[in-house]
């Protein structure tokens, strides 16, 4: 039986060290197919990059309109138009030629 039993743990010490980088490569193969920065997760950022460059792209437009807005309320050149709209707008005032007419 002495020699059986070297003879098996002699097996499994040159096993072992194979099978534990087989399983090291395994590991790495996985996570670099499957896991969250991975060959399959790939569509999915390309998704979400599109969704992010449309949502940057209405956020600039939105930004543009207020830089124009802000230019038009400039006190040095207002726009006496914009200045109106807002004065009617904001503080609900009119002149005193004006007729109101309510729409239901």
């Amino acid at each position: 039986m002495g020699g059986t039993t070297r003879h098996s743990i002699s097996l499994i010490r040159r096993a072992a060290m194979p099978a534990l980088v087989l399983i090291i490569l395994g590991t790495f193969g996985g996570h670099a197919l499957a896991g969250p920065n991975g060959i399959l997760a790939w569509g999915g950022y390309h998704r979400a990059l599109k969704e992010r460059q449309a949502e940057l792209a209405q956020i600039e437009q939105e930004r543009a309109q207020l830089r124009h807005h802000s230019q038009l309320l400039d006190p040095r050149k207002a726009d006496p138009d914009m200045a109106d709209e807002l004065v009617r707008k904001d503080l609900g005032l009119v002149r005193p030629d004006e007729v109101i007419v309510p729409l239901q």
